[in-house]
């Protein structure tokens, strides 16, 4: 089984508006045509800083200008770099807050969330979690649902986005292993085998939790911010 080397960077949005034109100039017309679709401006901001700093990343890694990086996206949307489809990469985003992974050659994902409290969490954890998820879940005391809540829900996004499937996959049936979280106990047919996959969680800041799901063991991980 491969073994891979995880860059992680997380961020915080800048959102000032004097910003925006540079990071504008950046994106394809792809990305400004989905950014002037969005009505709210604040999002539409977050979109185009989102997408601009995701831009820098890459062509850092790469040794390329921004501007000239081209996606290309697959049968589901995922999108890849079309001059350069060894390099795996994913984003994630919520409120002000920017999470991206890049690796080699796999299959990545990254999902991060903003842990605030919840009034459905009882039944979210019904039509999501797995079995043994549920069982493990539903023994805790109440003041540790709800960061539990928030571990395994970022774990099965990350390995959604990483398969590149999106939750049409059915997260009920994407499985963590409640007393090894950094294993997948089930994944669905069509994604390979659960014990091809790790998990590793992630500590962004206060409020918030994530993880990155990636198709092999993982060699080594660099942190840092943007």
């Amino acid at each position: 089984m491969a073994s891979h080397t995880l860059n992680i960077r997380f961020g915080r949005l800048a959102g000032l508006p004097s910003e925006l034109p540079y990071f504008w100039d950046l994106l394809d017309s792809d990305e400004r045509n989905r950014a002037q679709g969005i009505k709210k401006s604040l999002k539409q901001a977050q979109y185009i800083e989102t997408h601009g700093r995701l831009r820098i990343m890459l062509g850092d890694a790469v040794d390329a200008a921004p501007e000239r990086l081209q996606f290309g996206k697959n049968e589901h949307g995922k999108p890849y770099l079309a001059d350069y489809p060894d390099v795996a990469f994913n984003l994630s985003h919520t409120s002000d807050r920017i999470a991206v992974v890049l690796s080699r050659r796999c299959r990545v994902g990254i999902d991060i969330e903003s842990c605030k409290p919840r009034t459905n969490l009882a039944a979210l954890a019904a039509k999501c979690f797995g079995a043994e998820e549920k069982s493990y879940w539903l023994a805790l005391p109440e003041t540790e649902q709800l960061p539990s809540f928030y571990r395994f829900w970022t774990r099965k996004e990350a390995f959604v986005k990483a398969v590149g499937q999106g939750i049409n996959l059915g997260l009920q049936n994407c499985v963590i292993d409640p007393s090894h979280p950094e294993r997948m106990l089930g994944v669905p047919p069509s994604c390979g085998l659960a014990d091809e996959w790790s998990l590793y969680d992630l500590e962004p800041s206060d409020g918030f939790c994530g993880a990155v799901a990636v198709d092999g063991t993982i060699d080594a991980v660099s942190i840092g911010t943007f």
